[in-house]
């Protein structure tokens, strides 16, 4: 798939086992999370339709991506019911809060950037599905493989409207938020979630005593 083969290029890291070890041994919790994933990410997408409502072309491609996310949304809550599964609330993981930390405040760079984060989340949101596909059973395997060309572009278009609003090179912007992100990856977290790190083992089987 090139947009895949894009995205590997885009992103500075693969996920690592270890993450992929621990996403297979909490499934349920692996689904709640994804579920609060796709609702935020049809948040962030009407969130800059309100914000930014001169710009027409912004407009189109956020309304279509929100669509997209909440009907995601509803067949991972679909899925979820079937197997007996609650959806709940969840403490969010430091990875988007980790991100939006270099943003700036001014305009229009504070635009391009939430833009180049939004690539990110949905860069490595694809990167995840495909890694996590062969070792899922045949339905969430169909499932998460059907998500891809959408995920895919979903980042092309983030990133697509961070370049047009830029009307410069954004390459150095990209390469901060680059290293910013594979720190978030590849380091330890408390929290196993969809966009985490590698959860620490001792915060992983705390969270799921507790629930």
């Amino acid at each position: 798939m090139d947009a895949l083969n894009q995205i590997h290029a885009f992103l500075g890291c693969e996920t690592p086992d270890e993450w992929v070890q621990a996403a297979l041994e909490n499934q349920e919790l692996l689904l709640i999370d994804h579920a609060h994933c796709e609702k935020k990410a049809a948040s962030t997408a009407m969130h800059l339709m309100f914000r930014y409502v001169d710009r027409v072309d912004l407009l189109k491609k956020m309304s279509r991506l929100a669509r997209e996310e909440l009907i995601h949304f509803e067949q991972v809550l679909e899925i979820m019911q079937n197997r007996g599964i609650v959806y709940d609330h969840l403490p969010s993981s430091r990875y988007a809060q980790g991100l939006r930390q270099e943003v700036r405040t001014s305009e229009p760079g504070r635009l391009i950037d939430v833009l180049i984060i939004g690539a990110f989340i949905e860069a490595r949101s694809c990167e995840r599905f495909a890694k996590l596909a062969p070792y899922l059973d045949e339905e969430l395997k169909k499932f998460y493989r059907s998500l891809l060309k959408s995920e895919a572009r979903h980042y092309q278009d983030y990133l697509s409207l961070a370049e047009s609003y830029a009307g410069e090179s954004i390459d150095a912007r990209i390469s901060l938020f680059r290293e910013r992100e594979v720190q978030l990856v590849l380091e330890q977290d408390e929290t196993f979630r969809f966009h985490s790190g590698v959860p620490e083992l001792d915060g992983l089987e705390g969270l799921m005593a507790s629930r």
